[in-house]
């Protein structure tokens, strides 16, 4: 069992230089990871891989991965970089999704000689910077969590919290004044090395807290699936958030040896993450991955559309700007009148017949005899 501890720690610790020697690079650019699943392929094969992909193409494989039809203004090459990535059975796919930007620091191709890491078996491109909307619609049977929830105030993150995480790790949290959050954390790798974090520091104490917060919220996706199960029809889900802890730790230390220790025990938190969804969802979720250097807003926005019937788009064909606006205002006053109407009609009429049939006369048999005399 230790013989691969050394094996482990080299693999983690090369996707980590992997991704913070590439900050040479040139801005606006990053990477993108695509998890397959522990039991089914999804994704094509490492050795198919496309060297560079863009952000509405990341966004059209989510739709597809969700079950929904890419957009219409895919283009034909956009298409054929889907199919690069893509299983190309539309019947085989996951109906859920880890989306997860990390922004702080990008990465380059890391040269993987082991299969124990999550990110060393996955399909990775590059990606240049943007973003992109994931449209889908509000018909569309779908449940969306989103993994940046902040925590309610009887849940913000305390000691007992870090505690637990530690040991997660088979690490320690010793706290040193009486004062919540102000303990060492002592975190150890595969290697016998370790890291140390004073919670009293706000870099640090941030880039902990929202680690633990991610962790919360996953665990909330989880129970959300775990209540969906056995619904008909099953929804799709969707779990998308947005990393930014890292970012002000990398501010604090810079190129320092525990940034690279901090990018470590990110990503193996990221890949312990994704093996307990794996897990829950029996193997039927995917991640896709994304390491940005750090835009000012998320790259992936997904937008919740609603369907216009074919005439309410002819309607609105017909006008534009204000006019617009005073036909869409006109049209929906006539049809709530019909509508008002209608039903005031309908509530007489019923009421008209319920009257006459409790006070016709008991000599006739109905209100259809009612001209008619009894023999």
């Amino acid at each position: 069992m230790d013989s691969k501890k050394p094996q482990i720690f080299s693999v983690i610790f090369l996707i980590v230089s992997s991704i913070l020697c590439s900050q040479s690079r040139a801005d606006g650019t990053g990477s993108v990871y695509f998890l397959d699943s522990s039991t089914h392929n999804y994704f094509q094969s490492r050795s198919s891989e496309s060297k560079s992909i863009s952000i509405p193409e990341v966004g059209a494989a989510v739709s597809v991965l969700l079950g929904y039809a890419p957009p219409s203004s895919l283009s034909s090459a956009s298409s054929e970089k889907l199919n690069e990535v893509l299983r190309a059975n539309p019947f085989n796919r996951p109906h859920a999704v880890f989306l997860l930007e990390i922004s702080g620091f990008r990465d380059k191709q890391p040269e993987l000689g082991s299969d124990s890491d999550v990110f060393s078996k996955a399909l990775k491109s590059e990606i240049a910077a943007g973003d992109a909307d994931i449209q889908l619609s509000d018909e569309d049977e779908l449940s969306l969590i989103s993994l940046n929830e902040p925590q309610p105030v009887d849940m913000e993150c305390t000691d007992t919290d870090i505690t637990k995480f530690a040991s997660w790790f088979g690490g320690s949290y010793v706290k040193i004044e009486l004062e919540s959050l102000t303990g060492e954390l002592t975190i150890p790798f595969a290697n016998d090395a370790q890291i140390k974090l004073d919670m009293s520091k706000k870099a640090d104490r941030k880039f902990i807290t929202s680690i633990i917060s991610l962790i919360h919220n996953v665990e909330r996706a989880i129970q959300v699936h775990e209540d969906l199960v056995g619904s008909v029809p099953t929804p799709a889900e969707l779990l998308n958030g947005r990393f930014d802890g890292f970012k002000a730790f990398q501010e604090q230390y810079g190129t320092d040896e525990v940034v690279q220790k901090g990018a470590e025990l990110l990503v193996t938190v990221v890949s312990k993450i994704y093996y307990s969804l794996q897990t829950t969802y029996k193997g039927e979720i995917v991640g896709i991955v994304v390491f940005t250097e750090s835009p000012a807003k998320e790259m992936l926005n997904i937008k919740l559309t609603t369907r216009a019937s074919p005439r309410w788009l002819e309607e609105e064909k017909e006008a534009s700007g204000d006019a617009a606006r005073i036909l869409i205002a006109e049209v929906l006053l006539v049809r709530r009148t019909l509508a008002w109407i209608t039903g005031i009609i309908l509530i007489i009429a019923t009421l008209m017949g319920v009257w006459f049939l409790m006070y016709m006369p008991l000599t006739r048999d109905t209100l259809l005899y009612s001209n008619v005399k009894l023999d």
